[in-house]
Order: structure tokens, then C-alpha cells, then sequence
């Protein structure tokens, strides 16, 4: 940790203060230097409160709100990844992502540590409302982090009670508990029917995660390619298709529904692949109120809280070692006090 000034708002500025943020998968990537973001200070979940605010800008003081970490046509604002985030006690916001729209205030907040699940879960609401328009009987996920762990325990909520959830893991700790089937990559073949599948995985894992999914006997297949991907990522089985160009055509929920690309299994089904990037205003305010409503449902996700002193030290055994094991348990997701205005 170290002592930072503190900025001071300009005209269209807000200046916030972070009650709890999260830590994800893309942030333990920055500290491992996996990834070249500019931004000093990252973090791009949690809750803050309205400090002060340049002439013009509002939300007021007070306010309690979240930050969309994504501007919705502007590479100029990512939260935490080229504009410093809110893993500090107080972060400026600037004009252009004031006027767009991405500083919401909130008007009932889930339980204080549940802040660090509320954009992870906006992006699960934002992945089950699109592949709910092709009525799956079946979702399957790629992924025991996070997003994947959210996925599982939404998906009744949003795809529908009939669903049957499948999650796909490499060993033998999945790490889930509840109504779900846990499988291996290699017994996929079983999975048949109309399926959905969310690959939450890290970069790494994304490519092959999708050539696992593809080579499943389902009779009609829908992807969405929520982890990252290296630009100009291809798979053999579908020839030509950029997988990085596919994920980056919808952004923020734009457009709706999202551009999708259609094509034939290697089995002869039917394909659809899409992906995204962001989050709305609408998949925020829906996570907040899911999980506001049943909280006892997604906590357990939380497996670490800490305060800043304690997050410092947890994101350096981080950076050093390859694994998430942190006091002795598997860190999944780490919820950060940061403090009260």
C-alpha cells in the first residue's frame, strides 16, 4: 500500500470512495504481468459513494452507486484496466464516463461484502438472457471461478427452473455445491439436446474449452465465449471464424440480441457462437436486485474478505505463485473493505 494524493473533481468529474471491491481473474493476470494494463491502481468491482462532484456532474454527494467498469464506445475508459479502479480509498471518475452514463446509483444495495459480486454477475445476467432466447435444456460451464460459480447457482433464475445444469471441470475438487451435475471434459459426449454453454475460463483455457464444447453430440449448440481470447483466435472446427472478432461484436449489450455467427458442429449440428464484452446499466441494476433478493444464494462465492492491508498482501502471494491457494483455501473471490466516506 502507499499513501496516494487525492484528486480533486473537475467540471463533469466525480470523485467516489470505495466501500468493498472485488478481485477477479483478469486483475490476479495484471499482477502476474500477464497482461500490459496502464492503469496504477486496478479493480473494476464494487460499491462507492458520491464524495464530491465537479460542476455538472452527478450523481450528488451521498449517493450510493455503481461504476460500469466498460464504456460502451470508448476504449478511452476500462475501470481498473487504463483508468486507475477502486482498489484505493477514493478514485476519480472522468467526463466521459460521467456523461455516458456509467456512474449508477443504486437505489437498494445487496449486504456490504456482496459488492464485490455485483458486476461478475451482471455479466452472468448479461450471458443467461441471450442464450435464454434459444430455450436450452441444458447449461453447461466451462469454468469454476466467479462467473462460473454465479452461472450455476442463476441459471434457474434466469434460464428457467427446467434447466439442467452441467459443470465441466479438469480434477476432482470442483469446488461447487448444489443442483448441478459435475463432469469431466472427457464425458461431454453425453450431453445431448438443445445445450448452452458458458466458457468463463481464463485466456488460457478459452480455446480449448470451445473445442471440448464443440465436440459434444449435441443436436443444437449455443456458445458464449464470456472468457478472453487472444486476438485472431481460431479453432479447426470452424474455419475461418476469428473467435476474438465474435466476442468483440457486442460490447455493453449492444447490439440486442447479440450478433451471432452460425455454422455446423463437427457432429452436423447446428452452431451458434457469440461472445461479449461489458456490461449495461440493466444487467447492473438486475444484478443488484438479484442479489438483493436472495443473498444466502450467491454468498458463499465469496471466500476471502479482507481490508486493504490484508488485500495487499494477499494480491503479492498472488503475483508470486501459480496457484489461488490463499490461508490454506482456494481463493475464488476476495471481497475488499476499503472503508466509509
Amino acid at each position: 500500500m502507499e499513501l496516494r494524493p487525492t484528486p480533486r473533481p473537475a467540471a463533469g468529474e466525480l470523485l467516489v470512495a470505495t466501500k468493498f471491491a472485488g478481485l477477479c481473474g483478469t486483475d490476479i493476470q495484471m499482477l502476474r504481468g500477464l497482461r500490459d494494463d496502464a492503469a496504477e491502481v486496478i479493480g473494476h468491482e464494487g460499491i462507492a459513494t458520491v464524495i464530491s462532484a465537479g460542476a455538472g456532474a452527478g450523481p450528488g454527494p451521498g449517493t450510493e452507486v455503481v461504476v460500469n467498469p466498460t464504456h460502451p464506445s470508448s476504449e478511452s475508459f476500462l475501470l481498473g484496466h487504463n483508468v486507475n479502479g477502486l482498489l484505493q480509498e477514493r478514485t476519480l471518475v472522468p467526463r466521459d464516463a460521467v456523461e455516458a452514463g456509467l456512474v449508477l446509483p443504486l437505489e437498494t444495495a445487496p449486504e456490504p461484502e456482496l459488492a464485490a459480486l455485483l458486476e461478475p454477475l451482471s455479466v452472468v445476467r448479461y450471458a443467461l438472457s441471450a442464450l435464454q432466447r434459444f430455450r436450452p435444456e441444458t447449461l453447461v460451464v466451462f469454468g469454476g471461478g466467479t462467473v462460473g460459480r454465479l452461472a450455476i447457482r442463476a441459471a434457474h433464475r434466469w434460464l428457467g427452473p427446467a434447466v439442467r445444469t452441467v459443470l465441466v471441470h479438469r480434477g476432482a475438487e470442483p469446488g461447487l455445491t448444489g443442483a448441478h451435475t459435475d463432469i469431466r471434459t472427457d464425458d461431454l459426449g453425453a450431453v445431448r439436446g438443445l445445450v448452452a454453454v458458458l466458457v468463463a475460463t481464463p485466456r488460457d483455457g478459452t480455446v480449448e474449452c470451445l473445442r471440448a464444447a464443440l465436440g459434444m453430440s449435441a443436436d443444437s449448440l449455443v456458445v458464449d465465449l464470456v472468457g478472453g481470447l487472444s486476438a485472431g483466435a481460431e479453432v479447426p472446427e470452424l474455419p475461418g471464424v476469428d473467435l476474438a472478432a465474435v466476442r468483440a461484436a457486442n460490447r455493453t449489450g449492444f447490439p440486442d440480441p447479440p450478433s451471432t455467427y452460425t455454422g455446423r458442429a463437427p457432429n452436423g449440428g447446428h452452431v451458434r457462437l457469440f461472445g461479449h464484452r461489458g456490461v449495461s446499466a440493466e444487467h447492473l441494476r438486475a444484478a443488484a436486485a438479484e442479489l438483493v433478493r436472495d443473498p444466502g444464494r450467491y454468498r458463499d462465492v465469496i471466500t476471502h474478505v479482507t481490508g486493504l492491508g490484508g488485500a495487499a498482501r494477499i494480491m503479492r502471494d498472488l503475483a508470486r505463485g501459480g496457484d489461488r491457494i490463499v490461508d490454506g483455501r482456494r481463493l475464488v473471490k476476495l471481497a475488499v473493505r476499503v472503508g466509509d466516506p
